[in-house]
């Protein structure tokens, strides 16, 4: 069976990566219909995903993220395309992310009178 394996380093913390890994799985869910189960713990959370053909899990931590993928024998001819698909889909979410995060951080221009 191939395997996807995709890390992805980030500046987040966990509270603004769970929020990235649960619209991740929100949108497996509804795009590919997977199963996502999350199970959160103290430094990192652990979302795990399957589908006839597909299981895997994406670890969250506060400064990374750790995605490993199995695909069964039919998916296997496209699991580069599919990587391709899961890296693109992560870094756009991180990269909303980082922005969002960015704009929390900035600090606010005093008020003029």
């Amino acid at each position: 069976m191939p395997d996807i394996r995709i890390h992805r380093k980030h500046a987040l913390g966990l509270s603004k990566a769970r929020e990235v890994a649960w619209k991740w799985a929100e949108q497996v869910e509804q795009k590919f219909d997977m199963e996502c189960t999350v199970v959160e713990g103290e430094t990192s959370d652990t979302v795990e995903f399957t589908r006839s053909g597909v299981n895997g899990r994406l670890i969250v931590a506060a400064d990374h993220f750790d995605l490993d993928a199995k695909l069964g024998f039919l998916l296997g001819a496209f699991s580069k395309t599919i990587e391709g698909e899961i890296e693109k889909n992560l870094d756009s979410l991180l990269a909303a992310g980082s922005k969002s995060a960015a704009k929390k951080a900035a600090p606010k221009a005093p008020k003029k009178k």
